[in-house]
C-alpha cells in the first residue's frame, strides 16, 4: 500500500530540511525523516521533532553539512547520531544501524545500510516508519496498519525488544497512553509483566523521565490501570500500591472541563500518599529537580481544607504554608467531589466550595508583615530573644486579625509589648 503524507506535513516543505536531505542523498547515499514526526503526522497530532535516518557515515554527514552552510554537532557520534542546525532548527541525523550487543541498558551498534534492518531494531511498529523527501512513506513492520488500528504493538518478538533495553516496558505504557486504543497487546503486556524486574537495571533519571511523559497524557488512566495489572506501576512507583490509581480518570476529566493543563506533578500526587516521609524518599529514588521535590513536599506538608473553610480562613493558612501545597490539594479535591457529584447532591455541594477555595487560593498574593526587628530596636528594644518572641506574637495576632493592623497600629502594639 503506497502512502504519501506530503499534503498533510508542512514541515516537510521545510527548505533547510528539504536541502539537508538532498545533500544527504547525494553519489548514492540515502536519507529519510525517521520516526515520531512520521507516526504524528499519520495520526493528526503536533509534530515537535524531526529526526532523520542515512546511509551516511558519522563524518560524511558532518562534512555534507558543513558544505551545506550548516552547523553539525556532535552529539551522539559513538552511537551514530549528529545533530544538524539547519534554519535555526536542530535535526538530529543517525546513521543506519544495527545492535552488536546489549545489556538492557545501552546497546553496542555497527553501521549499516539496510533499511529493514534499522527498522526493526527500533521498539515499536508506529516508531519504524520513514518518509522520503517527496513525503513517500517507508512501511517496513507494519506500522502503517497498527496506526491505523490505534495497536501499539513491538517490533518482532517483544521480550526479545525489551531484553534490548528494559526501559521499553515504561515506553509501551507510555506510548499506548499517548496513542493506543482498547487493550494493550496482549503479547506485549505479558512480556512487560514477564520482565518487569528489569526495571531495577535503569537510572532514575530515565525511570522518573518515562513516568512524567506517561502522566503528561491527555488521559493516561487506561495505561495507568494495565501498568497495576501487570505489576509495573508497582515496580517504578512502589508508592502508589496501596493507594491506588482511581482518582486519575476523575482528575483528567476535571482538566478537560475546567480548562487546567495536563499536569504530571498533580496527577503523580493524584496516586500516591500524602506522607511528607514517603514523599521524601520517593523524590530522592527518582532524582526529582528541586522545584518537583519541594512541591511534592508541600503538598504532603498542607493539610486537607475543608469545602465550607472560609477564605479569610484559607488565608491564613496559605500565610503559614505554600500556596502551591493547597492550590494542589483543592484541586485533587474539587475533582473528587466532581466525581462524586453524579450521584450525591452533597458532594455537589462540596464541588461548589473547593471551586470558591480554589479560585481564591489562586488570585491570592501573599502580604507582607508590616514590622521589621529594626522598627522595635528604634522604640527602644535590645536585640535579642526578646524581641523576637514580641515580633513574633505580634504577626501572629496580625493574622488572626485577618492581616488588617497597619503599621501604625502594630507600633502601638509593640510599644505596649516593651513596656511590660
Amino acid at each position: 500500500m503506497s502512502v504519501s503524507i506530503a499534503g498533510r506535513a508542512d514541515w516537510l516543505a521545510d527548505k533547510h530540511l528539504q536541502r539537508l536531505l538532498a545533500a544527504l542523498a547525494e553519489g548514492g547515499e540515502e536519507a529519510r525523516v525517521a520516526g515520531g514526526a512520521v507516526r504524528n503526522t499519520l495520526m493528526g497530532q503536533p509534530v515537535a521533532d524531526v529526526d532523520i535516518a542515512t546511509t551516511c557515515l558519522p563524518q560524511e554527514v558532518i562534512r555534507r553539512a558543513e558544505a551545506e552552510g550548516f552547523k553539525p554537532v556532535p552529539t551522539g557520534i559513538e552511537h551514530g547520531t549528529i545533530t544538524v542546525v539547519a534554519g535555526g532548527k536542530p535535526y538530529e541525523i543517525t546513521t543506519l544501524r544495527a545492535d552488536v550487543e546489549t545489556d538492557g541498558r545501552r546497546a553496542k551498534v555497527s553501521f549499516g545500510r539496510d533499511w529493514k534492518l534499522d527498522a526493526e531494531r527500533r521498539d515499536f511498529t508506529i516508531n519504524a516508519l520513514y518518509v522520503d523527501a517527496d513525503g513517500s512513506v517507508v512501511d517496513l513492520v507494519g506500522g502503517i496498519a497498527d496506526i491505523e488500528a490505534r495497536r501499539l504493538r513491538f517490533i518482532g518478538d517483544a521480550e526479545a525488544r525489551i531484553r534490548e533495553d528494559y526501559l521499553r516496558i515504561l515506553r509501551f505504557f507510555r506510548f499506548f497512553a499517548w496513542y493506543g486504543e482498547g487493550r494493550p497487546d496482549a503479547e506485549g503486556l505479558k512480556a512487560c509483566a514477564r520482565l518487569k524486574d528489569g526495571l531495577a537495571q535503569l537510572s532514575a533519571e530515565r525511570v522518573w523521565s518515562e513516568l512524567k511523559k506517561l502522566l503528561s497524557a491527555p488521559d493516561p488512566s487506561r495505561a495507568l490501570l494495565w501498568m497495576r495489572q501487570a505489576g509495573v506501576l508497582t515496580a517504578a512507583l512502589p508508592e502508589s500500591e496501596k493507594w491506588g490509581i482511581d482518582a486519575i480518570h476523575g482528575l483528567t476529566k476535571a482538566e478537560k472541563d475546567l480548562g487546567w493543563a495536563a499536569d504530571p506533578m498533580l496527577r503523580l500526587e493524584a496516586i500516591v500518599p500524602p506522607d511528607a516521609a514517603r514523599m521524601k524518599t520517593l523524590a530522592e529514588r527518582l532524582r526529582f529537580s528541586t522545584a518537583e521535590s519541594d512541591r511534592l513536599r508541600h503538598w504532603a506538608l498542607s493539610t486537607a481544607v475543608e469545602p465550607k473553610t472560609t477564605e479569610g480562613e484559607l488565608a491564613k493558612r496559605l500565610y503559614r504554608g505554600d500556596r502551591q501545597g493547597f492550590v494542589d490539594r483543592l484541586r485533587l479535591s474539587l475533582a473528587g467531589a466532581r466525581v462524586r457529584a453524579v450521584e450525591d447532591n452533597n458532594a455537589l455541594l462540596e464541588a461548589g466550595g473547593f471551586s470558591r477555595l480554589l479560585a481564591f487560593a489562586l488570585k491570592w498574593e501573599k502580604p507582607v508583615f508590616p514590622l521589621k526587628g529594626a522598627d522595635l530596636t528604634a522604640l527602644g528594644a535590645t536585640p535579642g530573644p526578646k524581641l523576637g518572641e514580641i515580633l513574633k506574637n505580634l504577626e501572629t495576632e496580625w493574622i488572626e486579625a485577618g492581616f488588617a493592623p497597619d503599621r501604625g497600629a502594630l507600633l502601638e502594639r509593640a510599644a505596649k509589648a516593651l513596656e511590660t
